[in-house]
């Protein structure tokens, strides 16, 4: 059985080779210490996981996993980060992350994160309810009609998806997908993905 590739993408040498000996024993690792290496080092070695800084040189970490994911890259994407901030988890999820990690916490968690993501889930320890807090502060506070359609299409967003996959995994077309997520956007009176990601962590979807 193949071991799971994991590339990390952090320009803090030392942190890095901290997690290289974290993870060693149970995963590959390749590092890279800039944005536009991940995605030329990606595209290559076709990793299962992606663990990636937001702040980094050349190309940011929300960038880089933009550019990955427009590539068709497979790769769990988990975010990296010494910044617990609600807009920063919503961006990182509207960008398609499955895992959102401080850095102050990595430890154990980020083994747990892998495990999480590898098998499609979302993984946000202790940041749901903190990204739910702050966002209420700044989520618009309209109402609307949240049907189950509504609030399945909301959580797949959350998670990341396309509006093309939405329909796959709900037997309906890209259009109506499309329909829902701008409906909803809409109605919130929001503008962005990632705005719309606040709401779901507001409403605890994910």
């Amino acid at each position: 059985m193949s071991r799971i590739k994991i590339l990390l993408a952090d320009d803090h040498k030392m942190f890095s080779e901290g997690l290289r000996s974290l993870l060693k024993d149970e995963y590959d690792l390749v590092t890279v210490e800039d944005g536009q290496a991940l995605v030329d080092v990606a595209t290559g070695l076709n990793p299962d996981v992606i663990i990636v800084d937001i702040s980094m040189p050349v190309l940011n970490g929300f960038d880089a996993v933009r550019k990955l994911k427009k590539e068709k890259c497979s790769a769990k994407i988990i975010f990296l980060t010494m910044h617990a901030d609600a807009d920063l988890v919503a961006e990182a999820l509207s960008c398609g992350a499955l895992g959102y990690v401080l850095k102050q916490s990595v430890g154990e968690e980020l083994t747990t994160a892998i495990t999480v993501v590898l098998a499609g889930k979302v993984y946000l320890p202790q940041l749901v309810g903190k990204a739910s807090d702050r966002s209420s502060e700044r989520s618009p506070s309209h109402s609307f009609n949240l049907t189950p359609r509504r609030r399945e299409v909301l959580r797949l967003i959350a998670q990341g998806r396309t509006v093309k996959e939405i329909g796959a995994l709900l037997g309906i077309s890209t259009r109506t997908a499309e329909s829902h997520k701008y409906e909803m956007m809409d109605a919130l009176g929001i503008q962005t993905t990632a705005e719309l990601v606040q709401y779901a962590l507001k409403l605890e979807l994910i």
